[in-house]
């Protein structure tokens, strides 16, 4: 005798993950992102960085109050041209001794900060922010401390010479994930923080939404 025919079992997709975008042109954060599986969409916003820090260290503001600030307002700058997307905001200050540092203008400037920093230990303070339609609905703010070892002229004149642009690319003008990494003897905190994206806590967020998986 033939049965009955078997039910056959559906499995309902699993819902599309909200778009992220990412309102920076940081390499180095977009692949933080995409190496974690979350693809991104990147849209840089813009903020007038200078004025607003002079303003809020006018205040006499920690530098972390600054950072998750102009996160918030990159991400505010884009986030009308992506309707329910959860749009990322971040960014990163050096401080030494209450001295907050910029972008090196160039490889004379450069040389400058890093004569500054070398055998002393700052803070890298990195901040992140998440807006939807508009609202800010998430921030955070991470740092880390790092000690570069005692540095002559002349290896720094090397250094800049080798590492080329790129040290002009980030606060403090290195990138410990490459040359830069040998300018320091200790580093205290995370390693995503240093780099520019406090990784884990993104991701953690990013699960509460549902964008990557639980």
């Amino acid at each position: 005798m033939i049965g009955p025919a078997p039910i056959s079992a559906t499995v309902a997709p699993r819902p599309l993950a909200p778009p992220v975008v990412l309102a920076s042109a940081s390499d180095v954060r977009r692949k933080l992102l995409e190496n974690a599986g979350v693809p991104v969409i990147v849209d840089p916003g813009r903020a007038d960085e200078e004025e607003i820090k002079r303003a809020m260290h006018a205040d006499g503001a920690p530098v972390e109050a600054c950072a998750e600030r102009l996160a918030e307002i990159k991400a505010l700058r884009v986030t009308g041209r992506h309707q329910g997307a959860i749009v990322l905001g971040a960014d990163q200050m050096l401080e030494l001794d209450g001295v907050w540092f910029d972008k090196p203008a160039d490889r004379e400037q450069a040389a400058e900060q890093l004569a500054a920093l070398a055998g002393r230990t700052h803070r890298l303070v990195c901040a992140v922010a998440a807006v939807r339609n508009g609202a800010r609905i998430w921030g955070h703010a991470a740092s880390a401390r790092l000690t570069m070892r005692p540095l002559t002229r002349q290896f720094i004149g090397a250094y800049l010479a080798a590492a080329g642009d790129q040290a002009l690319q980030s606060v403090g003008a290195y990138q410990l994930e490459g040359l830069g990494a040998q300018l320091f003897s200790r580093i205290e905190g995370d390693y995503f923080t240093v780099l520019g994206l406090p990784l884990l806590p993104v991701l953690a967020f990013l699960r509460e939404h549902g964008v990557v998986m639980d």
